[in-house]
């Protein structure tokens, strides 16, 4: 982009990985939360708060993130119950843990069938997000406009996913739209 002599690499990667998680985080993916995990000294067992029948099944290969080093990775499903999954741990650090909640929750992902990196409207929002931010880091006094067309001082606000809603709508989470 030629901009190497003015900004840091660092600084360019993170505004555009930042815009890509914000994107990415609406997007509509094949993973669940989990609320919880305990394990023995050899199976890891993830607790959800809602039913998992019909969503993972035994000798699925699934990616967990966000539990802890015994859990995370990526793991093959050795049982399937109403509301929890497990699988085989490995490590030296195996000693067996009662249940207790993960905060914020876990993260368990199924194989993707979209690749979302190659859909041109995800595209564009992330780079109108990404402009967004990097406006915002360079002139902070430079909002953006609400939507009724007052001047708001800060760019990073509610609307700054509103802005691109149009662009990802086939592409939204229906638990990205709760709340």
């Amino acid at each position: 982009m030629g901009i190497g002599s003015l900004y840091s690499d660092t600084v360019v990667d993170e505004v555009c990985q930042s815009a890509q998680d914000i994107v990415f985080s609406y997007l509509w993916d094949n993973a669940l939360n989990n609320s919880g995990h305990s394990n023995t000294t050899n199976t890891g067992t993830l607790y959800f708060d809602q039913s998992i029948y019909g969503i993972f099944y035994v000798g699925q290969t699934v990616t967990i993130t966000g539990n802890g080093s015994k859990h995370n990775g990526s793991k093959t499903l050795t049982g399937v119950g109403e509301r929890t999954i497990t699988y085989a741990i490995t490590g030296n650090n195996n000693t067996a843990a009662p249940f207790h909640p993960v905060n914020p929750y876990g993260k368990v992902s199924a194989e993707s069938y979209v690749d979302y990196s190659a859909v041109a409207a995800v595209n564009e929002a992330a780079l109108m997000i990404a402009i967004d931010i990097w406006q915002a880091r360079q002139a902070s006094n430079a909002g953006g406009i609400s939507p009724d067309f007052q001047p708001s001082p800060y760019r990073m606000g509610n609307t700054l996913t509103a802005r691109v809603r149009g662009l990802l709508a086939p592409y939204l989470s229906p638990n990205s739209l709760v709340g």
